[in-house]
């Protein structure tokens, strides 16, 4: 934040006697502004949003050059759903914009606030912006929530322009279910990388080094993406029976523990959830049993009930999202600036 004192700009405009908001109320909007301004200008949002850009043209492409094939497949009970189909199909070689979205996705967060703290403190403007007439935690509410307004605008426009794409190549109108089924992968799309803003801010507030907070985030994001499942698939293996030597009922049982270990991460959390607004036709996130199966019907479930079989998942997401604003919000309205 190179001028503070943009801030704070009409604050004390006109007669001072005759306002009648709270002094730290009204620069509460201009902050947010002011956050929003200085993402979009900066340099490190410029180069997330070409990447992001790109790994949305070229799942586009792949998923348009495959989608007669997709639509055409009768086997397919989601064959119907073209413009899901643009988020999901793939010919294997690129991934689907779902699994770019869940493997990109936290870079953009951290990206946007591993030095929201810190680097104001580094650079000596946070005390002087905690010295004007301000509450504490504006500031601290302003850097999340000028972030997740550009979150939110990126990942609504990339779906309007895949809207807009397949409407144009395709002519084919869209059904009011698909566009509520992407505004609520949209949605916890939104909520996946508020979660890792939130980490992110809750290190930069932690770590007096930008570099220190920047590390660490990446660290915690490769280990839940790439290390966490190799290392709960060996715990797994030593600390529980051979399957091959289980009778159905413990089969299953087990297969319900590893899941359940597996749901600690993030990403398999956000995997569930696009997995089940995605593909229609999905109808558990778990084992089944032969007798659950007895007499299903091969046919797409309603949005309410994906959502209802996604709900756990996006709850999980924001406890842990809240969860770590609220010790952010602890460490940095305990924490000394004047050191």
């Amino acid at each position: 934040m190179k001028n503070p004192a943009v801030y704070f700009k009409g604050l004390f405009s006109g007669n001072v006697s005759s306002r009648k908001k709270p002094v730290g109320e009204q620069p509460f909007s201009v902050m947010v502004r002011k956050e929003v301004a200085d993402h979009i200008r900066s340099w490190r949002f410029i180069i997330l949003l070409a990447i992001m850009l790109l790994t949305f043209l070229g799942s586009m492409y792949v998923s348009l050059s495959n989608i007669s094939r997709a639509v055409g497949n009768t086997e397919d009970p989601d064959r119907l759903f073209l413009y899901l189909k643009l988020l999901t199909i793939t010919d294997n070689s690129l991934p689907p914009f779902h699994i770019f979205v869940g493997f990109l996705g936290p870079l953009l967060g951290i990206g946007l606030g591993f030095d929201a703290i810190n680097a104001e403190q580094n650079n000596g403007t946070l005390i002087r912006l905690l010295a004007q007439p301000v509450y504490r935690d504006n500031l601290l509410l302003a850097k999340f929530t000028g972030a997740l307004v550009v979150i939110s605008v990126l990942f609504l426009s990339l779906a309007l322009l895949m809207i807009g794409g397949g409407l144009i190549i395709t002519g084919v109108h869209m059904e009011p279910q698909e566009f509520l089924r992407i505004l609520c992968f949209i949605v916890l799309t939104i909520v996946y990388v508020g979660f890792w803003l939130n980490l992110s801010i809750l290190l930069s507030v932690v770590f007096k080094q930008a570099a220190t907070s920047a590390l660490t985030a990446i660290g915690i994001w490769l280990f839940f993406t790439i290390f966490y499942q190799m290392v709960m698939s060996l715990v797994i293996k030593a600390a529980l029976p051979d399957p091959a030597l289980l009778s159905p009922d413990e089969v299953a049982g087990y297969n319900s523990t590893i899941t359940t270990f597996l749901r600690m991460a993030p990403s398999q959390l956000y995997a569930d959830g696009t997995t089940t607004l995605l593909m229609p036709s999905v109808r558990s996130l778990g084992p089944l049993s032969m007798e659950q199966m007895a007499g299903a019907i091969p046919t797409p479930l309603s949005l309410r009930e994906s959502i209802m079989i996604v709900w756990p998942q996006l709850c999980g997401l924001l406890a842990a999202t809240l969860v770590c604003f609220a010790l952010a919000y602890h460490r940095f309205m305990r924490r000394e600036i004047r050191n």
